[in-house]
Protein backbone atom coordinates (compact mmCIF):
# COMPACT_ATOMS: atom_id res chain seq x y z
CA UNK A 1 0.00 0.00 0.00
CA UNK A 2 1.20 3.41 -0.69
CA UNK A 3 1.94 6.29 1.71
CA UNK A 4 -1.42 8.52 2.29
CA UNK A 5 -0.10 12.17 2.35
CA UNK A 6 -3.56 14.25 1.91
CA UNK A 7 -6.82 14.03 3.25
CA UNK A 8 -8.51 13.22 -0.13
CA UNK A 9 -6.03 10.36 -0.45
CA UNK A 10 -7.11 8.93 3.09
CA UNK A 11 -10.90 9.47 2.05
CA UNK A 12 -10.73 7.38 -0.85
CA UNK A 13 -8.19 4.53 0.96
CA UNK A 14 -10.95 4.60 3.11
CA UNK A 15 -13.86 4.18 0.52
CA UNK A 16 -11.67 1.22 -1.20
CA UNK A 17 -11.14 -0.89 1.24
CA UNK A 18 -14.82 -0.11 2.66
CA UNK A 19 -15.77 -1.54 -1.11
CA UNK A 20 -13.48 -4.54 -0.46
CA UNK A 21 -14.87 -5.22 2.77
CA UNK A 22 -18.34 -5.07 1.24
CA UNK A 23 -17.28 -7.72 -1.38
CA UNK A 24 -15.44 -10.18 1.03
CA UNK A 25 -18.73 -10.02 3.02
CA UNK A 26 -21.13 -10.89 0.36
CA UNK A 27 -18.82 -13.96 -0.86
CA UNK A 28 -18.67 -15.41 2.83
CA UNK A 29 -22.09 -14.78 3.16
CA UNK A 30 -22.65 -16.52 -0.66
CA UNK A 31 -20.16 -19.30 0.91
CA UNK A 32 -22.05 -19.98 3.85
CA UNK A 33 -25.03 -20.23 1.46
CA UNK A 34 -23.47 -22.92 0.12
CA UNK A 35 -22.48 -25.16 2.57
CA UNK A 36 -25.90 -24.47 4.71
CA UNK A 37 -27.16 -25.61 1.42
CA UNK A 38 -24.87 -28.48 0.71
CA UNK A 39 -25.31 -29.77 4.58
CA UNK A 40 -28.94 -30.33 4.19
CA UNK A 41 -30.02 -33.57 4.61
CA UNK A 42 -32.05 -33.67 1.28
CA UNK A 43 -28.64 -32.98 -0.76
CA UNK A 44 -26.63 -34.84 1.66
CA UNK A 45 -28.62 -37.94 0.72
CA UNK A 46 -28.98 -36.51 -3.08
CA UNK A 47 -25.34 -36.20 -3.29
CA UNK A 48 -24.57 -40.04 -1.94
CA UNK A 49 -27.12 -41.44 -4.45
CA UNK A 50 -25.56 -40.04 -7.27
CA UNK A 51 -22.24 -41.16 -6.14
CA UNK A 52 -23.23 -44.48 -5.79
CA UNK A 53 -25.20 -44.57 -8.55
CA UNK A 54 -22.69 -43.30 -10.54
CA UNK A 55 -20.33 -46.32 -10.34
CA UNK A 56 -22.50 -49.67 -10.49
CA UNK A 57 -19.77 -51.87 -9.00
CA UNK A 58 -20.71 -49.37 -5.71
CA UNK A 59 -24.20 -50.65 -5.68
CA UNK A 60 -23.37 -54.27 -4.95
CA UNK A 61 -21.11 -53.63 -2.40
CA UNK A 62 -23.57 -51.16 -1.11
CA UNK A 63 -26.37 -53.68 -0.46
CA UNK A 64 -24.16 -56.22 1.17
CA UNK A 65 -22.84 -53.54 3.29
CA UNK A 66 -26.58 -52.55 4.38
CA UNK A 67 -27.47 -56.20 4.58
CA UNK A 68 -24.36 -56.40 7.07
CA UNK A 69 -24.97 -53.75 9.34
CA UNK A 70 -28.66 -54.65 9.55
CA UNK A 71 -27.23 -58.45 10.65
CA UNK A 72 -24.91 -56.64 13.13
CA UNK A 73 -27.75 -54.29 14.51
CA UNK A 74 -30.11 -56.87 15.06
CA UNK A 75 -27.37 -59.52 16.18
CA UNK A 76 -27.34 -56.50 18.87
CA UNK A 77 -30.61 -55.81 19.76
CA UNK A 78 -30.72 -59.72 20.09
CA UNK A 79 -28.01 -59.87 22.63
CA UNK A 80 -28.53 -56.77 24.39
CA UNK A 81 -32.24 -56.40 24.67
CA UNK A 82 -33.37 -53.80 26.92
CA UNK A 83 -30.51 -53.96 29.64
CA UNK A 84 -28.75 -51.09 30.92
CA UNK A 85 -25.77 -53.80 32.07
CA UNK A 86 -22.64 -52.20 30.78
CA UNK A 87 -20.98 -55.88 29.92
CA UNK A 88 -23.76 -56.96 28.22
CA UNK A 89 -23.73 -53.80 26.00
CA UNK A 90 -19.69 -54.42 25.42
CA UNK A 91 -20.53 -58.08 24.16
CA UNK A 92 -23.80 -56.72 22.24
CA UNK A 93 -21.09 -54.24 20.39
CA UNK A 94 -18.19 -57.04 19.89
CA UNK A 95 -21.31 -58.88 18.44
CA UNK A 96 -22.70 -56.39 16.02
CA UNK A 97 -19.18 -55.57 14.54
CA UNK A 98 -18.35 -59.29 14.23
CA UNK A 99 -21.77 -60.13 12.44
CA UNK A 100 -21.30 -57.33 10.81
CA UNK A 101 -18.00 -57.60 9.29
CA UNK A 102 -18.63 -61.13 8.57
CA UNK A 103 -21.85 -61.01 6.73
CA UNK A 104 -20.30 -57.61 4.60
CA UNK A 105 -17.10 -60.44 3.62
CA UNK A 106 -19.17 -63.67 3.11
CA UNK A 107 -22.92 -62.59 1.47
CA UNK A 108 -22.38 -64.80 -1.53
CA UNK A 109 -21.97 -68.23 0.67
CA UNK A 110 -25.38 -66.66 3.22
CA UNK A 111 -27.36 -65.90 -0.15
CA UNK A 112 -26.62 -69.43 -1.26
CA UNK A 113 -27.02 -71.14 1.93
CA UNK A 114 -30.59 -69.08 2.16
CA UNK A 115 -31.40 -70.47 -1.63
CA UNK A 116 -30.99 -74.02 -0.45
CA UNK A 117 -32.80 -73.76 2.75
CA UNK A 118 -35.82 -71.50 0.79
CA UNK A 119 -35.89 -74.27 -1.92
CA UNK A 120 -35.74 -77.22 0.85
CA UNK A 121 -39.14 -75.79 2.17
CA UNK A 122 -40.49 -75.29 -0.93
CA UNK A 123 -39.46 -78.62 -1.81
CA UNK A 124 -41.26 -80.04 1.26
CA UNK A 125 -44.35 -77.85 1.04
CA UNK A 126 -44.82 -79.25 -2.43
CA UNK A 127 -44.42 -82.76 -1.33
CA UNK A 128 -46.90 -82.84 0.84
CA UNK A 129 -49.24 -81.10 -1.52
CA UNK A 130 -49.50 -83.85 -3.88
Amino acid sequence: MQNITSHTDLKTAIQLLEIEQKLKEQILKDQLYLTVESLKPHNLLKSALKDVISTPDNTHNLFDRIIGSASGFFAKKIVVGGSENIFRKLIGYAMQYGVKNYVTNHTETIKSVAQFIFQFFTKNKNSENQ
